[in-house]
């Protein structure tokens, strides 16, 4: 059933990036050349920089953000990655030149932190700034946030949730004519810059995403055979076929494609140490050791 669901979200991912980026099928080859006539040669060339020193893992994500830059450069104009932000932000181009953290994106990676940027700008442009930000952990509708003054019953707010994301507060009057909200979770939505990241990336899958120019092809490298047994042989007794898996694990490659086919995120909760020893596999960590001990212990 699970398994069911992981197609269903490759079905509708494909759908939305045909629909955004005219693609059957996402590769990175077909993004780098429709990135480039739209971000500019040194734009492109900066942006494949930062997704080359990604760990191969991390590698679908970076690409994904690409996409999302992409569609939202396309929305915004190239004078998006040039504009100041009253001095509270640099321009974009300077974020991307330096790869250096800004607030409130400190947890991302540079071309993530632009891509939620580009998001968030994309879905003001489109619904107007949002008045307030909610955490949809929780999933309380009423009263979530101070409404600004003069808001009336009845009018609807645009509240942020996520990047790109927004759904609209509705305001109503309380017992004792007091004024509330209640979140409108059916009007939940996401900016294209958005939709472009997610589904790129859910939609190509981890990989191998093999880049222009790349040499040596860093998916072609040799993995320790002892450790790709184990990992193998854990996943063959926990469910995964043989198909999905694949005849063999030799090259980063081979693992990285057998990571994409078994879907982990859609199976037990224990398939999540299988996938930090099968990251640890194909990233060359020195952590490959404690994370087969890990997943032998349970």
């Amino acid at each position: 059933m699970r398994q069911a669901h992981a197609e269903d979200a490759r079905t509708e991912a494909r759908r939305v990036v045909r629909d955004l980026l005219g693609e059957e099928q996402p590769t990175a080859g077909a993004l780098v050349a429709d990135v480039r006539p739209v971000l500019g040669a040194e734009r492109t060339a900066r942006a494949l920089e930062l997704a080359l020193g990604a760990q191969l893992t991390r590698r679908s994500a970076e690409l994904a953000a690409i996409a999302a830059l992409l569609v939202g450069t396309r929305e915004l104009g190239e004078e998006w990655w040039t504009r100041s932000r009253g001095g509270k932000l640099p321009p974009p181009d300077e974020v991307l030149s330096t790869a250096v953290a800004i607030e409130p994106w400190t947890d991302l990676t540079a071309l993530e932190m632009l891509a939620a940027w580009i998001s968030d700008d994309a879905a003001d442009r489109m619904w107007g700034r949002a008045v307030a930000e909610v955490d949809l952990n929780s999933w309380q509708a009423e009263d979530r946030f101070g409404l600004p003054p003069g808001v009336r019953p009845g009018q609807r707010l645009v509240v942020h949730f996520d990047a790109g994301g927004r759904l609209d507060a509705v305001v109503t009057r309380r017992p004792g004519d007091e004024l509330g909200s209640n979140l409108d979770f059916q009007s939940l939505r996401y900016s294209r810059p958005a939709e472009a990241q997610w589904s790129w990336g859910v939609a190509a899958g981890l990989g191998p995403h093999r880049l222009p120019g790349e040499s040596p092809d860093p998916y072609t490298r040799e993995v320790p055979s002892e450790a790709a047994g184990i990992l193998r042989g854990w996943a063959l007794r926990h469910g995964a076929t043989r198909e999905q898996l694949g005849e063999r694990w030799d090259t980063v490659g081979d693992v990285v494609a057998a990571i994409e086919r078994v879907d982990w995120m859609w199976r037990s909760g224990e398939w999540f140490g299988w996938w930090r020893g099968a990251s640890a596999l194909v990233d060359d960590s020195a952590y490959l050791p404690y994370r087969l001990e890990e997943l032998a212990s349970g």
